[in-house]
């Protein structure tokens, strides 16, 4: 580029390319390509604290309760969560045997006989039928043999998450489209999956785009050799700014100049695109943040759940939100001791705080 690009650029435009909208859920989904999902309440799940900000009155739950509608699926991209069909099939292409003794490869096809002749099944009723019983999970813990089968298959392409009923989920057969992987095949679908991740994540410093782009070996298993390479090629395609000493990226048909900051304050999930990079995060709002659900309840700083509290483009803070007896509760806190003093800031936090009640369904205050 011509024109130098300076940091407070990137920040400006990692929060102005971030929150369009608001929109409707199904394009706020194709915009993003995937969302991710965590399942802590704290005040709504990750998911839906992302989509509210980008999703013309979006209440907490309605991704849930519209998913079969929306013909998205859950399924595992960087991390788990929510993809378009589109991102869907990208990943896809055929469902995914490889690796599995011919045992397993056997018990998988018993299984999914039967859930084609049922149609969508809860995993209990696979179980009544199978019996399959134990095996260790990934914690050390003990987990029902046939959810463990049936999560394998889900992964592998073979079955797709229908609904869910109390949490669970209801799984389905899945069907792919019989398409040639040649190998210019094999890296046309890599790129776009590279280029879901640039378009939710951009601005990316050169770390954060490599640990991205590897951890596609997660969606593309069967391709994750050929990830070097398409890092690559990526790094030839977008735009590039050399700025204190770090090499960033973004779409090549963005600018990240001309971004005014919105008038805005919100709270942020963890788990939100502007958020989730810590490493960005740190660098372009010179705050170490950090999630601290996990951390023993003596050691935490800012709270269980706090979310970072984003005026126009800057990072002033954090709030943890609950709800009691129908009210919404706040406990913030502001990175230099005490909020901003100045009117609009009052009455745009007002305002965020209604838009939170909306979303969780509270009363509003008179």
């Amino acid at each position: 580029m011509n024109a130098r690009v300076t940091l407070n650029d990137l920040r400006r435009y990692a929060a102005a390319r971030s929150f369009f909208g608001p929109t409707t859920l199904r394009r706020a989904l194709q915009k993003f390509g995937f969302v991710q999902a965590d399942p802590i309440r704290a005040p709504a799940r990750a998911q839906d604290l992302t989509l509210r900000h980008r999703v013309t009155n979006y209440r907490a739950g309605d991704l849930e309760r519209r998913y079969s509608a929306l013909g998205v699926h859950e399924d595992f991209f960087v991390n788990y969560g929510f993809v378009t069909a589109e991102v869907h099939a990208l990943m896809h292409p055929r469902a995914r045997l490889a690796r599995w003794s011919p045992s397993q490869k056997a018990r998988a096809r018993k299984l999914l006989d039967f859930v084609q002749e049922r149609g969508p099944v809860h995993p209990r009723d696979v179980d009544a039928h199978f019996s399959h019983g134990s095996v260790s999970n990934y914690w050390g813990g003990s987990s029902n043999a046939t959810t463990h089968l049936l999560d394998a298959m889900h992964y592998r392409g073979l079955l797709r998450v229908a609904r869910r009923t109390g949490g669970i989920r209801i799984y389905e057969a899945y069907s792919h489209a019989v398409e040639p992987l040649d190998a210019a095949t094999r890296r046309d679908r890599i790129d776009r999956l590279v280029d879901v991740i640039v378009h939710k994540y951009a601005p990316l410093p050169a770390l954060s785009l490599s640990g991205l782009v590897r951890r596609l070996r997660y969606a593309v298993p069967q391709w994750r050799l050929g990830l070097n390479a398409a890092l690559a090629r990526a790094k030839e395609r977008l735009a590039r700014a050399r700025v204190d000493g770090i090499d960033w990226y973004w779409p090549i048909s963005e600018s990240p100049f001309d971004c005014a900051p919105a008038e805005i304050v919100r709270f942020l999930t963890p788990f939100d695109p502007v958020v989730w990079d810590r490493r960005r995060f740190e660098i372009l709002w010179n705050w170490a943040y950090r999630f601290e659900a996990y951390t023993p309840a003596a050691k935490r700083k800012l709270g269980y759940y706090a979310l970072p509290l984003l005026w126009r483009d800057s990072v002033i803070g954090w709030g943890n939100i609950a709800s009691k007896d129908g009210a919404l509760l706040t406990d913030l806190g502001y990175l230099k001791s005490s909020a901003p003093q100045d009117r609009l800031f009052k009455r745009e936090l007002d305002a965020e705080l209604d838009r939170m009640r909306a979303f969780m369904r509270l009363a509003s205050i008179s």
